[in-house]
């Protein structure tokens, strides 16, 4: 089956009752987790972004205090892309440059300040610079007053 295009389905449910339109989107919300968790965000958190971020920028820092502390790097590492992935989860939910600036932000200083070892791991180190890159990509899209309060956080951060 080919999928339709955004268009299509932004024609098509133009035309469908209200009542239709909700048991689509519960079916949707069914059908997948990232649909529900989506839709839960457009619902109940998309009209105070602030209150979002926080609750985000709480679970990166609880996630990483159950980071186990052991010998093994390798549960390190698959634990800190576990938090970014979720990081950019969230990110994809809100749309927002500036979230996305923000929860990056966030999760780089946690990581630093965590007591890991970046240095000690090559594919750490890359994870890390690889969002200080992503930082400063979308910065660069940001209002100048915006760019200068997050560009002082990241010369916080930029180095070990």
């Amino acid at each position: 089956m080919k999928a339709s295009t955004v268009h299509e389905i932004k024609v098509e449910l133009s035309h469908l009752k209200p009542d239709e339109l909700i048991e689509l989107v519960l079916r949707l919300s069914k059908f997948k987790k990232e649909n529900k968790e989506l839709l839960t965000y457009l619902l109940f958190e998309a009209h105070d972004e602030q209150a979002f971020i926080k609750g985000v920028e709480d679970e990166i820092a609880e996630q990483f205090t159950e980071i186990p502390k052991g010998n093994s790097l390798y549960l390190v590492k698959k634990s800190v892309r576990k938090i970014l992935r979720r990081t950019n989860k969230h990110i994809q939910y809100t749309g927002s440059k500036t979230a996305e600036v923000r929860l990056l932000l966030f999760f780089c200083t946690a990581l630093k300040n965590s007591g890991i070892p970046i240095e000690q791991s090559t594919a750490l180190t890359n994870l890390y610079q690889g969002q200080i890159k992503k930082i400063k990509k979308v910065l660069s899209t940001l209002h100048e007053d915006l760019q200068y309060d997050y560009q002082l956080q990241l010369d916080e951060i930029s180095g070990f």
